[in-house]
């Protein structure tokens, strides 16, 4: 009995010694979860906004699936009708404090907010990119997108003279001459009606090869895409690029080596695409020193004007092809989806798009064989601004990221009266693209797509939009996309000719069949539904749109 008595009294004391070590330990987690809490709060000066545990862009924000206390990625976009966070603080500035992982967080719908920042980030070392944002810009190589202060200076002194003039008449050639290259190899010159169940596979591809013939010289089909060698092809590359950019900037060297198919074959991507660019750089370099005509393509032009510049001021290959790298993905990807989310919105709204498609044949009049030219650009103000309120809805960007190097200040605006919001180092910024685009400050009836806000600043004589100001959803400031003309231009040339030959309509799905009698019709959701369903938020590289289905029928008139 004594030993008996022994062993149950040592168990005995073992679970309440492991129940006292539980309760320690859960007592020092909540104080220390506590104590960031606090810590986060004061960071932003206690400024009124949401407590969750997860900063929504840290990597447990982004894993953990989306709830109202994981608000994920997109929660801008997701919450901005039911849980509207600027609405409900009565503020265009609001916190982000997570107890658990992240840092304390301001997200912002202020483009005045958004300027100070820009500008201190601009001119000081007061606020920076954080290092995840660094790195993932970084994954191919120094580019001007990650580069900040003096060394975005020279960034920009290379690239800037790349995008001119005729840059620009070149990609109209290229547009006019891939558009009749895709009806006749996918067989619509004979067609009157063509279903495309995802209008992105058009738009990625158009804007993939525009980039490969423009920005590189190379002289690729719609029949014949981009391809290295007998590896994949760039386009194959990009489409798995972009579905696994997260994985590839987080995961460890040894995850590239599990001896996975689909592992493999991502890596194989990652390969073929940067030994292309290398390729590519080479193939430049050795042009630039032989005899006979240099091409004027953006790249030819970029490594022209590097190896001009010599010395400090010129750009190593790594840096050639991390600008390669922001000018193949970034224009890529976002002249893409803002061309489906255009030709959605379009489709949508019948007068709008027969008021546009007006303007295309006014503007054509009686050309021999309606073509569009380059000088009509100014113009076909109605097309431009229909596609610029497509970026507006659906901004690529959709996140402007700084952190505060040192301890600083804010000025907010509430009710007219400004105040001053200390801020402190450690502190992240979020400029908020959507709120900013959908901010009812800035836009009566954001929800509605509305090309005639933007009528006012283009065409002849007027405001050319690509350079204005007032236009944000390409970023603000002296670091506005540096590629935006040049989207713009291929754009206004592709939806032009789109809309002078073809009527663009929501394919509608169908909900339910028709059996009621032999030969009954089929019930088809309705254009409120369709956009419900399709006109939604999607985020890969950029932010972008789900897959857009629409029926092109041919134009008699």
């Amino acid at each position: 009995m004594g030993i008996s008595f022994n062993v149950f009294t040592l168990t005995d004391d073992y679970a309440v010694n492991w129940r006292t070590a539980a309760v320690t330990a859960l007592a020092l987690v909540t104080l220390s979860r506590a104590a960031k809490l606090v810590v986060g709060l004061k960071a932003v000066n206690f400024l009124p906004g949401i407590i969750i545990p997860f900063q929504p862009l840290s990597l447990p924000g982004v894993l953990f699936p989306e709830s109202s206390w994981n608000p994920g990625l997109l929660f801008t976009w997701t919450w901005r009708h039911t849980r509207n966070i600027y609405a409900q603080y009565c503020s265009d500035t609001v916190s982000v404090i997570p107890f658990i992982h992240g840092a304390p967080t301001l997200y912002t719908r202020s483009m005045d907010v958004a300027r100070q920042v820009v500008a201190a980030g601009h001119k000081s070392a007061t606020f920076g990119k954080t290092d995840s944002m660094s790195a993932a810009f970084l994954f191919w190589g120094p580019n001007i997108v990650a580069a900040e202060r003096d060394l975005w200076r020279k960034h920009r002194r290379i690239m800037g003279p790349a995008f001119n003039n005729q840059t620009y008449a070149l990609v109209w050639t290229a547009s006019q001459n891939l558009y009749a290259d895709l009806l006749e190899a996918e067989g619509w010159n004979n067609r009157h009606t063509i279903d495309v169940p995802s209008v992105q596979k058009l738009t990625f591809k158009f804007t993939l090869i525009i980039i490969a013939s423009c920005g590189f010289g190379l002289p690729f089909t719609w029949a014949a895409p981009p391809s290295h060698g007998d590896e994949l092809s760039i386009q194959d590359c990009i489409q798995i690029i972009a579905r696994t950019n997260t994985f590839a900037i987080a995961a460890p060297g040894w995850a590239w080596k599990l001896p996975f198919e689909r592992v493999q074959h991502t890596r194989r991507a990652y390969d073929t695409m940067r030994a292309f660019m290398h390729a590519q750089v080479r193939a430049r370099k050795e042009a630039m020193h032989s005899a006979g005509t240099r091409e004027k393509d953006v790249f030819s032009l970029l490594v022209e004007a590097s190896e001009d510049e010599g010395g400090k001021m010129a750009l190593g290959d790594e840096e050639l092809i991390g600008n390669v790298f922001a000018l193949m993905f970034a224009g890529h990807e976002t002249t893409a989806h803002t061309l489906a989310a255009t030709l959605g919105f379009l489709a949508l709204h019948e007068d709008i798009q027969d008021e546009v498609a007006a303007q295309v044949r006014d503007v054509i009049g009686g050309r021999e064989g309606g073509q569009v030219l380059l000088e009509d650009y100014t113009r076909l103000d109605k097309v431009l601004a229909a596609f610029y309120e497509g970026v507006r809805m659906f901004p690529s960007g959709v996140f402007l990221i700084r952190e505060a190097k040192q301890d600083t200040t804010l000025t907010l605006e509430l009710d007219d009266v400004k105040s001053v919001l200390p801020v402190k180092k450690g502190t992240h910024i979020v400029v908020d693209m959507v709120g900013v685009q959908y901010n009812p400050n800035y836009f009566s009836e954001p929800e509605e797509y509305r090309p005639s806000r933007w009528y006012a600043k283009t065409g002849d004589e007027k405001e050319d939009l690509t350079e204005s100001e007032e236009f944000t959803a390409f970023s603000v400031g002296p670091r506005t996309c540096l590629g935006r003309k040049f989207a713009a231009t291929e754009t206004v040339c592709l939806l032009s000719l789109l809309l002078r030959d073809w009527r663009v309509e929501p394919l509608l799905a169908v909900v339910s069949k028709g059996t009621a009698e032999p030969g009954g019709k089929d019930a088809l959701e309705t254009r409120e539904e369709w956009r419900a369903r399709v006109m939604q938020a999607t985020l890969a590289l950029t932010m972008g749109v789900r897959d857009v289905p629409l029926r092109f029928v041919k134009r008699v008139d």
